[in-house]
């Protein structure tokens, strides 16, 4: 694709919740960077322009959970297919999950993922490292080296840590450098269902992974956090009762943020129906108390962020009995248009909404890098040109063959969801444009 230098954006409606921006008026950018918003110079002659009438003008978004699955599927071209869904999506900047095949967990291995992302040039990809070595709860990497090389926090993904003097010594380490540590609290004994405890998992014969699995794994990493004064994030929280826990925590000072998943703010247990693998989840979908909580902790400002969660899982992976598929479902492209249609359905603000998927893990990403992270998630004159055009009025039916990953499932098939994609820059350089 062909790098436009001078591109001008015009007729949109610009929402940077950021820095409060949310008028009508035109972008100018050169070299992708944001020389002008609304004030156009009259000499400023553009080598392309794109028509966002009747079209929101954003940042480009910001996902803090994504697998891209390489290391690990080279074969298959996963990375390629993974960053163009993340264009479509409009997500420019994700942060992508350690648990490949071999796991991220040594400098060669994040330095060959950068690299590769880079050559794509389409969104910025931001490597957790391993907290421990493989995974596997015993040994902690070198997390000097792994930040050296560009890992921006230390994470055991999906894999329970079940040795709490393990967990404490992270923390402690992590915190003597700065470093911040991401966990899924879910207790390494009581999180190994398949379902959300409670009637309808008892009903369908399916193993329950209880409220209390999160609340004892958040107490006891806030008992550590206490004690080793360690920054964390708590990744997709699921519960009522966690909401309650991280508010009392951020009263209190830890240094603590968190996020939620697409999945648990608009589904419940329900959405199982009748064993529909598709709705196989980590964290599983709790009941309707749970999602209203949620949605109200990240209305509030409890939950910093929302994330797609976005887990490519093959067709042989999800095509087996529910308790034995894959947890996982595709969410880069979902993105956007269930952060809108969560405004729409519950009321909060447009720039909430908005702010929830670009300034809000922005944050969380800036305070990981123990800096605020200006690059990304704000819409500024001199700052880079990542951006989303969205067309609210648009809307479409999620269907697995027309999804750009190659991750087919969700629980959202047969969906539809309000807005479209239009175009998505990144640096300046239109990355994606709908057909």
């Amino acid at each position: 694709m062909n790098k436009q230098t001078r591109v001008l954006i015009y007729g949109g409606r610009v929402i940077d919740p950021a820095s409060g921006i949310d008028e009508k008026a035109d972008i100018a950018l050169i070299n992708g960077a944001v020389v002008a918003i609304k004030n156009i110079a009259n000499d400023f002659q553009p080598e392309r322009t794109i028509d966002a009438t009747g079209c929101l003008v954003l940042p480009g978004l910001v996902d803090l959970a994504v697998r891209l699955r390489e290391p690990g599927n080279e074969h298959a071209r996963m990375l390629e297919s993974e960053m163009a869904a993340a264009m479509a999506g409009g997500v420019t900047s994700l942060v992508c999950q350690p648990d490949t095949d071999p796991v991220l967990d040594e400098p060669g291995l994040v330095e060959m993922l950068r690299f590769r992302a880079e050559k794509l040039e389409q969104a910025r990809v931001y490597p957790l490292g391993a907290l421990t070595r493989g995974l596997k709860g015993d040994t902690l990497t070198e997390m000097v080296m792994l930040t050296d090389v560009g890992c921006v926090a230390f994470s055991q993904a999906e894999v329970m840590l079940g040795n709490t003097q393990v967990m404490q010594r992270a923390m402690q380490y992590a915190s003597t450098f700065g470093y911040a540590v991401w966990l899924r609290p879910q207790d390494y004994f009581l999180g190994k269902g398949v379902a959300a405890s409670g009637p309808l998992a008892t009903r369908m014969g399916l193993s329950g992974v209880p409220v209390m699995a999160e609340t004892i794994a958040m107490h006891t990493i806030f008992e550590l956090m206490r004690s080793t004064g360690a920054r964390v994030h708590l990744c997709r929280i699921s519960s009522a009762a966690g909401v309650d826990l991280v508010r009392q925590a951020k009263a209190d000072g830890l240094k603590l943020t968190c996020d939620v998943s697409i999945n648990s703010l608009h589904l419940t247990d329900t959405d199982i129906g009748f064993f529909d693998s598709r709705a196989r989840l980590n964290p599983p979908l709790r009941q309707q108390r749970d999602r209203d909580a949620l949605r109200a902790g990240l209305a509030d400002g409890t939950i910093d962020a929302l994330v797609s969660d976005h887990t490519p899982v093959d067709e042989d992976a999800k095509t087996l009995p529910f308790a034995e598929s894959e947890p996982g479902a595709t969410g880069l492209e979902l993105l956007l248009s269930l952060a809108y249609k969560w405004h729409q359905d519950s009321g909060v603000s447009l720039a909430r909404a908005i702010s929830v998927v670009t300034d809000g893990p922005a944050h969380v990403l800036g305070a990981s890098m123990g800096a605020r992270q200006g690059r990304t998630g704000h819409l500024q004159v001199g700052g880079l040109g990542d951006i989303c055009v969205f067309d609210p009025q648009a809307s479409w039916t999620v269907q697995a063959d027309a999804l750009v990953s190659q991750g087919k499932h969700t629980p959202f098939s047969g969906y539809e969801l309000p807005g479209r994609v239009r175009y998505t820059l990144v640096g300046g350089r239109v990355a994606y444009q709908a057909a």
